[in-house]
């Protein structure tokens, strides 16, 4: 993406990356409940996502024009950044009417949902996160990052690139980057650590990348409890019952 093409006029290719990852937890009593919904609360609040969304908004090289966010009862939070590319907003700032025609193209979103199962006492934790943009800057640079800012166990991820623009020969360009897979774009070393399938068109410009958590350690998935401290019988069923949930989710569909 870094090998710049000649274009005639303005490109206006859309490029959306939409991000889902979800995070599985093992949490029984109505206390374990609560606490984990405050923890959830604390490390994921509007204010901490503000500050991870404003960060990929520096590494797409656009501008920040408003931020709105909210944090919901009883648990969730929701923020909307809506940006500038730099290289365009240098161009339309003195015009404030088109800064505003060039904003339904360009945003960064993100919205988390905790949940529960009522027999199996899985709570999941969802996150939804959308980079926008329009024109030559891909949000696909930023994918380490996302993924490295939340705790992961099954992450989906969609790439689509829209409309077209022309070279300077005035032959149309329905994408403007070489592109096979998403995972090209993650680090080998976050890849190794996950499975991954893709379901991609080609001709649409649509990329499609599924990946599930290889390892699971149980401990990681317990809240305010001690492996230990679980019987082994109690411990293989929760395994079963994570497993299952996480199998489920990565294929979207009831399996069990």
């Amino acid at each position: 993406m870094e090998n710049k093409l000649s274009l005639y006029g303005f490109n206006n290719l859309t490029k959306s990356l939409s991000f889902n990852i979800y995070d599985v937890c093992y949490a029984k009593t109505e206390r374990e409940q609560r606490d984990y919904i405050a923890y959830i609360d604390e490390q994921y609040n509007s204010e901490r996502l503000v500050n991870i969304l404003t960060s990929v908004t520096d590494m797409i090289g656009a501008k920040v024009l408003n931020i709105s966010r909210a944090d919901y009862e009883p648990q969730g939070a929701s923020v909307t950044v809506l940006v500038a590319e730099e290289s365009m907003f240098k161009h339309l700032a003195p015009s404030g009417e088109k800064v505003l025609g060039h904003l339904d193209k360009s945003h960064v979103t993100v919205h988390t949902y905790p949940e529960y199962h009522p027999e199996t006492f899985l709570a999941t934790f969802r996150v939804d996160i959308d980079v926008t943009t329009c024109g030559v800057i891909s949000p696909l640079s930023t994918l380490d990052f996302l993924i490295g800012s939340f705790d992961s166990d099954i992450i989906t991820m969609d790439y689509r690139v829209r409309g077209f623009t022309r070279d300077i020969k005035g032959e149309k360009l329905f994408i403007d980057h070489s592109i096979t897979s998403i995972q090209n774009y993650i680090d080998a070393a976050t890849l190794n650590k996950y499975d991954a399938v893709d379901m991609n068109v080609y001709q649409s410009n649509i990329f499609h990348t599924k990946m599930l958590i290889k390892e699971i350690d149980l401990q990681n998935y317990l809240f305010n409890s001690d492996v230990y401290e679980i019987p082994p019988k109690t411990r293989l069923n929760i395994m079963n019952n994570l497993r299952q949930e996480m199998i489920e989710i990565f294929s979207g569909s009831n399996i069990y």
